[in-house]
């Protein structure tokens, strides 16, 4: 072992110290971190010394304005929120066992899965295990990926196109149909199908333009060699009902989420015909079997529920 890999051994960390770090990076400033975290600059000078004597090298670049990590401090930034978020959720785990909670369940998932499936797929499973707690996020698919990988969640849903890395597992969830909705009356309302390059002509109500859904009307369009008419973005698909209804455009949304926002407006639904338009979600974590039990619980549940058809 050589004695830089003996001085980081985990004994001689102090979470106090990381967090004082971070302070420290996040402020820019011994000074505005130090009263921060309510203690005497000359206390954080002292503590940020003895890390850098602990890693055998500088952490941090002083100069006139402040403070900025070296690149072995940025390093250590990245880690030392990964330790202290895991002390955090430790923390809290502990006192949700002690209150009768036993378990919780961090997930995140993309705005199709937690309007179709995820509603049905959560509520059964806490009919199951009442005591297990969780804590549902929504976000972009790519985003998803993102909090899996740096361990913020313990749990994604996303769609597979959203090219999930080699670093992270996982197992196949719902599929779904994409179809284009239209006004009642619209003049492609009457067709039994439709190819995605034949509604071109038309405005377009989008989502968030980072959006699964948004990504693939794009790709779609570029390859037919057209631009895509977006006349809005919106946030949300009950949104995009209500702006369609009133005659603002066209728009793409899963089948069965059309079937529970068709209640908002006069709407009809065109399947797609193109192969792009059938989707598989998935299941995402960073290593299954290093799972929590009660998250393990979760994922069999979800695989359970699962249904490899179009839903319809």
């Amino acid at each position: 072992m050589t004695d830089t890999a003996h001085r980081i051994s985990a004994r001689n960390l102090s979470l106090a110290s990381l967090q004082l770090f971070v302070a420290v990076c996040e402020a820019g400033s011994i000074g505005r971190a130090a009263e921060r975290e309510h203690i005497a600059a000359s206390a954080v000078s002292k503590r940020l010394a003895d890390l850098e004597r602990e890693m055998g090298t500088p952490l941090l670049h002083r100069h006139s304005r402040g403070v900025a990590p070296t690149a072995a401090g940025e390093g250590l930034l990245h880690h030392a929120r990964r330790i202290l978020l895991e002390v955090e959720r430790l923390q809290t785990d502990i006192l949700e066992y002690d209150s009768g909670v036993r378990g919780h369940v961090r997930i995140c998932a993309n705005l199709s899965a937690i309007v179709q499936f995820l509603p049905e797929d959560l509520g059964s499973f806490a009919r199951l295990h009442p005591n297990i707690k969780l804590d549902v996020q929504e976000h972009l698919s790519s985003e998803v990926l993102g909090a899996v990988q740096e361990g913020a969640v313990d749990l994604g849903i996303c769609y597979s196109g959203a090219h999930i890395p080699p670093t992270l597992q996982s197992h196949a969830y719902h599929r779904d149909q994409l179809v284009l909705v239209v006004p009642r009356g619209h003049g492609l309302a009457g067709l039994s199908s439709i190819a995605f390059a034949q509604a071109l002509a038309f405005d377009f109500v989008g989502l968030h333009s980072a959006s699964s859904i948004g990504f693939l009307m794009r790709q779609a369009a570029a390859s037919a060699g057209a631009v895509l008419r977006q006349r809005m973005q919106v946030s949300g698909l009950d949104t995009m009902c209500r702006m369609i209804d009133n005659g603002l455009g066209i728009g793409l949304m899963p089948h069965r989420a059309f079937g529970l926002m068709q209640p908002l407006g006069r709407l009809h639904a065109v399947p797609l015909q193109d192969t792009w338009a059938l989707r598989q979600s998935r299941i995402i974590a960073r290593d299954f079997d290093a799972l929590p039990p009660t998250t393990r619980l979760l994922v069999a549940h979800l695989k359970e529920c699962a249904n490899p058809a179009v839903q319809q």
